[in-house]
């Protein structure tokens, strides 16, 4: 059984079709990259995985299960923006997802419980390698280490699956390369299912074992919005990353040229 079940679903807000007749297979341990051109529905289709929404048609189902109704631990997310809570400290930052599950009145634990939570987020930081900097404030951390501190963030509340919004795309190009390999080792590590929006087509790439194109295919000039996007090529990669294949029997040379026009002047 796929771990992943997306069937026949339609994403809908009044007359304006976003996504249509989506279905997809994911079987659990797939990094799953999604690129296409703005305004395909990618980050749509995460809100739908996250559970912020609810398709318009068709289900989506999580180890079998219908999707819960409101975000939940099993789904951690990271946007481009940091989220993070400036006023807390990055180890209160972490602390936080732990102590609200458990202490939604108070909002936070006491005695040795506070203390095991504590314990916890302190691990995960110093594995995103922020153990150095647990009492500085977000303020005080670059881009790269406030990206870092989102990731504890979503990986402290132990996700099945990690979803990812373009989390790289206000980095510098240095600071993303080290980011890059961060995130493929903490995968390797936990096998978490990843979904992740990037523009980058080399960041989709070299991060994922799977490349979903959103795009339309049915186009209207007297009515734009009439109808959406969907996955147009689902391209596996092969496991060191270095060569892919269409799986719709498209060779591999036409790969480039296929996506390139989502990308001028990207």
């Amino acid at each position: 059984m796929s771990f992943i079940q997306v069937e026949n679903v339609w994403q809908e807000y009044g007359d304006q079709v976003v996504l249509e007749r989506l279905n997809l297979s994911v079987a659990e341990g797939e990094f799953c990259t999604l690129v296409g051109a703005s305004g395909c529905g990618k980050s749509t289709f995460l809100r739908l995985l996250l559970g912020q929404e609810r398709p318009s048609r068709g289900r989506i189902l999580l180890d079998g299960a219908p999707l819960a109704d409101e975000p939940d631990a099993s789904r951690g997310v990271v946007f481009q923006r940091y989220s993070v809570f400036p006023h807390l400290s990055v180890l209160d930052n972490v602390t936080l997802g732990l102590e609200l599950p458990r202490a939604p009145l108070l909002g936070r634990l006491f005695g040795q419980a506070r203390r095991e939570a504590r314990d916890q987020a302190a691990a995960i930081l110093e594995r995103v390698g922020l153990g150095h900097a647990l009492d500085k404030y977000p303020s005080a951390l670059s881009g790269g280490m406030q990206q870092r501190l989102a990731i504890a963030q979503a990986l402290v509340m132990k996700p099945r699956v990690l979803l990812l919004d373009e989390p790289f795309g206000a980095l510098d190009p240095g600071i993303r390369k080290d980011m890059h390999a961060l995130l493929l080792e903490l995968w390797q590590e936990t096998r978490l299912t990843v979904f992740m929006v990037t523009h980058d087509l080399s960041e989709g790439f070299t991060l994922g074992t799977r490349i979903l194109v959103f795009d339309k295919t049915r186009l209207d000039l007297q009515a734009p919005n009439a109808y959406g996007a969907r996955v147009t090529y689902d391209i596996p990669l092969n496991r060191d990353r270095r060569a892919a294949r269409i799986a719709v029997d498209t060779p591999p040379a036409a790969v480039a040229g296929l996506l390139q026009p989502h990308y001028q002047g990207a």
